[in-house]
C-alpha cells in the first residue's frame, strides 16, 4: 500500500485549495464513521477495511480539476497514475458511490453511504466556522450546526441537505441526523491544523 503522504501530495497538487481541504475533511469523516461503526459492532464482513474508507475520502474529487473535471468522478484512476498511484476497485468503487447521478454506482456499504452523506456536510460545518468571530472549527457547537442545518435552508445554500440527511435511512447508515453531524464535525475539529481552521 503506498503511504498517505504521497497520496495527500496527488490531491494537493491535483486540486485547487478549497477543494483540497475538503477532501482532507472528507478523509477524516470517514475514518470517525468507521471507528463508530466499529466500536458499536456494526460494520458486516463485507465491508472495506478503514484505510479503504478513508484513501477513498482523501482522494474522491481529485479528477475535479482541470480536463477531467467534466467526466467526475470516471477518472480517478487515470489521474493517479500520472502520480504513479493505484487503488483497488473497492476503493474505486466508494468513490464512484458519491456521486450515483452522475456514476450510476448506487451507495450500498456503509462506506458507499458515509461518503455519499459526509461530502455535503463537511461545507456546511466549514461554513458555520467561518460565522464564527474566531474562525475556528474548535469553537464550533453541535447545536449551531444542527440549528443552520434543519432551520436556515438558505446558510450554505449549496449543500445537500436531502442527500446528508438519508444518513437516518434504515437500510444505510441508520444513523440519527444529529448524531451523524456530531461525529462529522468532531472528525473536522480534530484535524483543523491541517486546513488552518
Amino acid at each position: 500500500m503506498n503511504s498517505r503522504q504521497k497520496y495527500l501530495d496527488a490531491v494537493k497538487s491535483q486540486l485547487e485549495p478549497n477543494i483540497f481541504k475538503h477532501s482532507i475533511c472528507v478523509e477524516a469523516c470517514m475514518g470517525a464513521l468507521y471507528d463508530y461503526f466499529q466500536s458499536q459492532n456494526l460494520l458486516g464482513s463485507s465491508e472495506p477495511k478503514r484505510d479503504e474508507w478513508t484513501l477513498a475520502g482523501l482522494i474522491h474529487d481529485i479528477d475535479y480539476s482541470q480536463e477531467f473535471k467534466p467526466t467526475h468522478p470516471e477518472k480517478t484512476k487515470k489521474v493517479l497514475s500520472k502520480y504513479n498511484l493505484t487503488i483497488s476497485d473497492t476503493v474505486e468503487h466508494i468513490v464512484k458511490a458519491h456521486a450515483p447521478d452522475l456514476t450510476g454506482v448506487e451507495p450500498t456499504t456503509k462506506a458507499d453511504w458515509s461518503i455519499f452523506c459526509c461530502d455535503s456536510l463537511t461545507g456546511l460545518i466549514v461554513a458555520v466556522a467561518l460565522v464564527y468571530p474566531s474562525k475556528k472549527l474548535a469553537d464550533v457547537k453541535l447545536s449551531s450546526v444542527i440549528k443552520r442545518f434543519l432551520k436556515e435552508p438558505k446558510f450554505a445554500a449549496g449543500t445537500r441537505r436531502a442527500d446528508v440527511a438519508l444518513c437516518s435511512q434504515s437500510d444505510g447508515l441508520n444513523l440519527p441526523l444529529e448524531k451523524f453531524i456530531e461525529i462529522s464535525l468532531r472528525a473536522m475539529q480534530k484535524i483543523a491544523p491541517e486546513i488552518n481552521l
